[in-house]
């Protein structure tokens, strides 16, 4: 038996980068676990690497139609659940002069409300002492150029942690947020040029005190160890960056 075999996990964009990373973790040491994302053919392809503990559940955290789908799949097929990573959500880059509100609805939409609404449908099927784990950045506590929409979203999220965990206490459920610095998780060279994205990575690298992007399995030790190990915390944001908003 795995570490979390018996354990029923949802990870909200699960499909690529650190879900799929966090999912691959707890898939193989023994959990269940149901990831979601917009993509079919992403889950699909999820779902072949992360053998038969996994199920998947297409649609937009944005729509909740979708998270009320999502919240009946997850009652009739699970039950109960141990851990929610509350993961889901889109990083794009604008600058403020021309920023549209087409952008600033998308991005509240997906990052915040998205959420806020998934773990307030899917509260009724955490199981005492379960743990909720939502993804922050370091983007809440920098002033990055061109970021002012996402970073003001994540620093909405770090609000909604301390939140959310005094509103879950009652029902002993743990609230609390990973936050991730510079992570090598593949989105830079599909969102921009091979060599805009190189000389982006030199500059973050050039910049971090250990001198290095993170990887997406580090990320996902710390949400595993928030969701099921950190019994005695609540409310809290856990940075892993490499010690660049530290030193």
């Amino acid at each position: 038996m795995g570490k979390y075999s018996g354990k029923n996990v949802v990870i909200t964009g699960g499909g690529s980068g650190l879900g799929f990373a966090t999912a691959k973790l707890l898939a193989d040491d023994g959990a269940r676990v149901l990831i979601t994302g917009r993509s079919q053919a992403t889950l699909d392809a999820a779902r072949e690497r992360l053998g038969e503990n996994a199920l998947t559940a297409r649609g937009s955290v944005a729509a909740l139609s979708d998270v009320d789908a999502l919240a009946d799949r997850v009652k009739r097929e699970l039950g109960s659940v141990e851990a929610l990573f509350v993961n889901a959500g889109i990083a794009v880059t604008t600058p403020f002069e021309s920023t549209t509100e087409e952008v600033y609805d998308e991005l509240f939409a997906i990052n915040v409300k998205g959420a806020f609404f998934t773990v307030q449908k899917l509260a009724p099927l955490l199981s005492p002492g379960a743990g909720v784990v939502l993804t922050t950045s370091i983007a809440n506590v920098t002033g990055l150029p061109d970021t002012s929409v996402y970073a003001a979203g994540k620093a909405a999220l770090r609000s909604l942690t301390r939140s959310l965990a005094r509103e879950l206490l009652p029902r002993g459920v743990r609230v609390n947020a990973v936050s991730p610095g510079p992570i090598d998780t593949g989105a830079l060279e599909k969102a921009m040029s091979a060599e805009a994205a190189e000389r982006y990575k030199a500059e973050r690298v050039a910049d971090n005190p250990m001198q290095r992007f993170g990887t997406p399995a580090e990320i996902a030790r710390a949400a595993a160890f928030l969701a099921f190990d950190a019994t005695y915390t609540t409310g809290a944001e856990f940075v892993a960056d490499g010690g660049a908003t530290q030193l």
